[in-house]
């Protein structure tokens, strides 16, 4: 079984406070006390005592989950050793029964997960995934519930430069033009008047509790359908916005001619802001490059902050210093006269790390503790606080904590995960089921038994999802000896894949998560990418999943106008008679077909792409500390990434070693070859140090040839034991 990689403290954190038997970093432990349990009616003996208690109890059980791991790992290897020239499906779905693997399914039930805010259980609409140790960023991502729809066409290519359209320095009315059209085109399609269309428009006023608009000709219209006006502010005969609703999401048209571009439009109409992001993930993992208690104690602290409603950041923006802090609730006044409260933020959802981590900013018994067991208590309670009548801006209406579990492996695992939560729920005083759980279907042994999984969660599950890197990181690495997998350009053609994308909407929607709880789709990967976004992304709702990660608030602007367009609360009714793929085809391996064999072009291109991609995320992460960023691709193309890119890169070239399509000698000179190009995609930034020349003493360098030469080993095909380990070293040597 591979250790635990530990987060280590530089020298002069090494005196540790003494806490019967945990041995705590004092910055942890000031944080802890002086910040985390105030106004919390947590003492601190209680505290200590309660995360004792935690990982005497679960730490043991914790063990014993990553052994069983590992042995299953050893039993599927062994099994495709001795079987690699007769493989069949069916005895290999038997053997994976006979060993505990594949569970035998539970009998239909519906989770009775409550008190779960509506942007989860009723409104589909876009999901940011951000760093919370990154507090500019977590606030941006916050502030997200709402965003200006002509900025955000305006800033990328969903409008084209064709025609004069072209961004520039300075206003270009030209562009600005084409996007007032697309926006008055959005309009006719989810605001159509009665007579005419919004193209026509010259006034809005609001007339008797109702939107009359007035047209180019004198003619006065009001909705087609007068129900979907519902606020609007300042006077209703001069009103400075409207607030328009459709699928419970909103847009606000704002007017007004001291503005430039109100000036500019026949109807005075300077924005169009849309309902955007309506759930956020805090992330404490795969986006956070995490490996001290230093590095640690900023996630804490931004997620407390968040939660109290207190979190400020100021920054440099040019000659101007910026301050960021949550915005309000948006309050307007009803047709009827009353008051429309609308939120002004995201609903905040937290991951904590995978329960294989640990962490050594606390020691119990001289040992690193693992690392879920601190995460699930501080996060909870900082939760608390946030729940409190003395918090401003309250995270949940409905007095919930939402937590994202990633990397658990079936349904053992998540019952564990179940009964940690109310041990914590117990010892802080929040009733039963207040901390609800998102499982992250991105491990195979999940999905193949995903709905158990949610059995086990069914009285506080919130959420499920698909992730294709991390999910293919896992089957590549569980069925390494199988045989060589196809290229990665060819595996979301992979039988496999579809299957397991459907079977979660089916079984999410089998066990009543239709306005109970989210189903979740994966990232869009290329942020500057918007057009082609817009015109693909429609799939996810459309597959039935009320929630779709995109990779910043102005993707989430643009990838809300598809939950305008597509009811998907109607299309999961629509799919819940649907008949469920079979785990035989979930279970059907990627492989190459016996005897193909790829010409030297094709395996060089897989090579060079997945070098490129190992190396232009490290660099940035083990080289800078920054666990997501833009990282571009060999073709110069920004991709969104994270930790899991990492993962399904290096089980790739693991596993073509493995089985003689590459060797290492190949590798390690596509890897030098490759770090000259990442070295002048970076060549701007004054922080980064080349790798090209210095491969025998650059980390970055020695870190990315670890994930692809040594991910066979790496359990479950992790990549945070190296990671964690080279940058430690980074930041030792600086």
């Amino acid at each position: 079984m591979n250790p635990l990689p530990a987060k280590t403290m530089t020298e002069t954190q090494q005196k540790r406070i003494i806490e019967d038997q945990l041995a705590v970093n004092p910055d942890l432990h000031n944080f802890i006390q002086q910040e985390l349990l105030p106004d919390s009616d947590i003492s601190a003996d209680h505290f200590w005592k309660t995360l004792q208690n935690i990982v005497s109890e679960f730490g043991p059980r914790n063990q014993e989950m990553l052994r069983k791991r590992d042995e299953l790992q050893a039993q599927i290897d062994q099994w495709h050793s001795a079987n690699f020239e007769n493989f069949s499906t069916d005895t290999y779905k038997s053997f994976l029964k006979n060993i505990g693997y594949l569970e035998e399914e539970v009998n239909d039930f519906a989770i009775s997960t409550e008190n779960v805010d509506p942007e989860v259980a009723s409104i589909p609409g876009a999901q940011l995934v951000v760093p919370v140790d990154n507090a500019r960023y977590a606030l941006n991502a916050a502030n997200a519930r709402w965003g200006s729809f002509y900025d955000s066409l305006y800033g990328t290519d969903a409008i084209s430069k064709a025609n004069g359209c072209n961004k520039t320095r300075r206003y270009n009315p030209i562009r600005g033009d084409k996007i007032i059209d697309y926006t008055r085109d959005f309009l006719d399609q989810h605001f159509a008047l009665e007579q005419g269309t919004h193209h026509w428009a010259i006034n809005y006023q609001v007339v008797d509790g109702a939107l009359i608009v007035t047209l180019g000709d004198g003619l006065k219209t009001p909705l087609l359908q007068p129900e979907r006006f519902v606020g609007f502010l300042g006077e209703g005969s001069a009103p400075d916005a409207i607030v328009l609703e459709k699928n419970k999401l909103h847009t606000e048209i704002r007017f007004g001619e001291g503005f430039f571009i109100g000036r500019r439009d026949h109807a005075n109409i300077y924005d169009m802001q849309l309902e955007s992001a309506l759930t956020t993930i805090m992330d404490l993992e795969d986006s956070v490059a995490s490996v001290d208690a230093d590095d640690k104690i900023q996630g804490y602290r931004n997620w407390l902050g968040l939660m109290q409603g207190d979190l400020v950041e100021s920054f440099k923006k040019g000659d101007e210093t910026v301050k960021r802090e949550l915005n309000a609730d948006r309050i307007y006044t009803a047709p009827n006269g009353g008051e429309l409260r609308l939120k002004g933020r995201s609903l905040m959802l937290v991951r904590n790390v995978g329960t294989h981590l640990a962490t050594d900013g606390v020691l119990h018994n001289g040992n690193p503790i693992a690392e879920t067991m601190l995460d699930i208590l501080v996060t909870a309670i900082a939760g608390k606080k946030g729940l409190s009548d003395n918090t401003q801006l309250k995270n949940s209406a409905t007095g919930s904590v939402y937590i994202v579990k990633p990397k658990m492996h079936g349904s053992e695992e998540v019952r564990q995960a179940v009964e940690l939560f109310a041990s914590v729920e117990d010892a802080i005083g929040l009733p039963r089921n207040t901390l609800k759980m998102g499982i992250m279907d991105e491990e195979r042994r999940t999905s193949c038994n995903l709905k158990n999984c949610v059995y086990e969660a069914r009285e506080r599950v919130f959420f499920i999802n698909t992730g294709f890197l991390d999910r293919t990181g896992d089957e590549i690495h569980t069925d390494m000896e199988a045989g060589p997998v196809l290229p990665k350009s060819e595996m979301k053609g992979a039988s496999w894949l579809q299957a397991y994308e459907n079977r979660n909407v089916d079984t999410g929607l089998g066990c009543g998560f239709s306005y109970k709880a989210q189903i979740g789709k994966g990232m869009w990967a290329m942020p500057d990418e918007m057009d082609a976004m817009l015109r693909t992304k429609i799939t996810h709702p459309n597959s039935g999943a009320n929630t779709a990660w995109v990779p910043s608030p102005t993707a989430a602007t643009l990838h809300a106008t598809h939950y305008f367009t597509l009811d998907v609360m109607e299309r999961q009714k629509q799919l819940m008679g649907r008949k469920k793929s079979p785990v035989d085809t979930l279970l059907e391996i990627p492989l190459m077909e016996k005897g193909r064999v790829l010409p030297d072009r094709l395996i060089n291109q897989e090579l060079e792409n997945n070098c490129q991609g190992i190396l232009g995320y490290v660099v940035r992460w083990v080289g800078q500390g920054v666990g997501c960023s833009k990282v571009p691709d060999i073709n110069n193309i920004d991709l969104m990434e994270d930790c899991a890119t990492l993962r399904i890169s290096s089980q790739h070239l693991a596993n073509w070693i493995h089985h003689g399509i590459l060797n290492e000698q190949q590798v390690e000179k596509a890897m030098e070859r490759m770090a000259v190009v990442v070295d002048r995609q970076n060549s701007n930034d004054p922080d980064y140090q080349p790798m090209g020349g210095n491969f025998a003493t650059s980390i970055p360098f020695k870190a990315a040839l670890d994930l692809a030469l040594k991910g066979r080993t790496q359990a479950n095909g992790y990549t945070e034991f190296i990671l964690y380990a080279r940058r430690q070293e980074m930041k030792a040597s600086t």
